[in-house]
């Protein structure tokens, strides 16, 4: 009886239930506008209900750069964050001005441990600009907010999520992360990662 409570539990578990406690530390990796990091440390607060502090820049990664390409690769700079540890911190969000990809991928919004404690989010494709419209500064914040807590999702141990509205929601172009929400949601397709 008790492993089936327990097997139930697990199975129609929501998103908010595991987040575990602790200071997120944003970490600048190179030159990030101070109001971003800002903006998004005051976004996260209340959404996370944790301590959110900046942390100090760290150098972008040399050998992470692919010329070919003129990007950033997402796992040197999780390796970057991780050779910079801020040791207290229970998660590491490094925070980055810069195009970045994945191998497989022509690009990335963001690349986190999965579970762990670092992720990374990148700036650029989240602008209007890329786009040729004009910047939109809420819509920006918006989507910074929402890449940040779904990398976090992944560090807490959250793989992707079939509802398009819940923040784990994959997003493979920007109009499908300016759909989903801000919110973990309570969908139990939408399982820990083992």
């Amino acid at each position: 009886m008790k492993k089936l409570a327990l097997l139930l539990l697990l199975l129609f578990a929501d998103c908010k239930r595991a987040v575990p406690p602790g200071r997120v530390v944003l970490v600048p990796i190179g030159p990030v506008p101070a109001n971003v990091l800002a903006d998004l440390q005051r976004g996260l607060a209340p959404i996370l209900k944790r301590e959110i502090t900046i942390g100090d820049e760290v150098p972008l990664p040399p050998a992470g750069f692919d010329a070919s390409r003129n990007q950033y690769v997402a796992n040197a700079l999780l390796e970057q964050l991780e050779r910079n540890d801020v040791a207290d911190a229970s998660r590491v969000v490094g925070i980055i001005d810069r195009d970045v990809y994945a191998p497989g991928l022509n690009y990335v919004f963001g690349q986190a441990r999965l579970p762990g404690r670092f992720a990374v989010v990148a700036l650029p494709r989240l602008r209007q600009s890329l786009r040729a419209r004009p910047e939109d500064a809420a819509r920006f914040r918006e989507r910074i907010l929402k890449i940040t807590i779904h990398e976090l999702g992944h560090t807490f141990g959250f793989v992707h999520c079939p509802d398009r509205k819940c923040v784990m929601h994959f997003s493979n172009a920007i109009g499908e992360a300016d759909y989903s929400g801000v919110q973990y949601c309570d969908n139990e397709q939408r399982q820990e990662a083992k």
